[in-house]
Formats: C-alpha cells, structure tokens, sequence
C-alpha cells in the first residue's frame, strides 16, 4: 500500500473535486499506480424507497474511483482529463443497512490519449454487487 500516493490523491481531489462527491464521503484505503481501492458508508440519505443504495450514487463513485485512478497515473497537478464512457452492470442490490461498501478501481490498458478502466463494488461479505468500465481521455 503506498500512504503518500493515497494521501497526495485524497488531497488533489479535495482541492479539484465536485463538492457533491466530498459529502459521500469516499476515503481511499490503497493505492498504487493505476489502482486504488477506496470506501463508502452508506447512509440514509444515498438510498431510495426500494431500501437499498441508488445507482446514481453507485454511478458517481464508480466515476469518482476512475478519477482517482487517473491521478495515480499522473502526478501534476495541472494534468486534466475526461470521462468519455461508463457502462455498469448492476448486479445485485446494496441493503441501506450494509455501513460501508468497498470500490476497487483499476487501469485495464493505459495510452498516451486514452485510459481504459474497471471498477468493482463490493458488499461488506466480499459479493460483487456491480461492475463498470470505463474510458477516460487525457486532455
């Protein structure tokens, strides 16, 4: 696990990232180039009367994992980049009462323009409850 590149992540996207974001509460666990896993508590106000979490909360944390992912693989803060695609499977519900799911997100092929991605999130008993791919342009 590399503490500095998680931290110098979580500080870069304090200072850049969308404020919606910061309220969910995503922390980063780990983080290597390329890959960093990271948490979610799941609270009230992210899940729907269905009693489970959102896919528009679980959408933007899987787009969220994919920016982290791109900042382990460029460390200027200056460098700037793009979704051009995010297509998820939702596999099964996340319960409002799980406390916190695990998001594990990761560079699939890297270019000098465009970054392909995964990113699975997990139930707390390890059970893949949806997977998403990705492509991000650097700009």
């Amino acid at each position: 696990m590399s503490i500095e590149l998680a931290a110098s992540i979580t500080q870069r996207y304090a200072a850049g990232g969308a404020a919606l974001m910061h309220e969910m509460g995503l922390t980063i666990i780990d983080a290597q180039p390329g890959r960093v896993t990271y948490t979610l508590p799941v609270a009230q106000r992210l899940t729907h009367a269905g009693g489970v979490l959102c896919g528009q909360a679980i959408l933007g944390c899987m787009d969220t994992g994919m920016v982290f992912v791109m900042m382990s693989l460029n460390d200027d803060p200056e460098a700037r980049f793009t979704t051009v695609q995010l297509q998820t499977s939702f596999k099964r519900g996340v319960p409002a009462d799980v406390g916190e799911v695990t998001f594990e997100a990761h560079a699939s092929k890297s270019g000098r323009t465009l970054v392909f991605g995964e990113i699975d999130l997990y139930l707390p008993d390890g059970t893949r409850a949806a997977h998403a791919t990705t492509t991000y342009m650097w700009l």
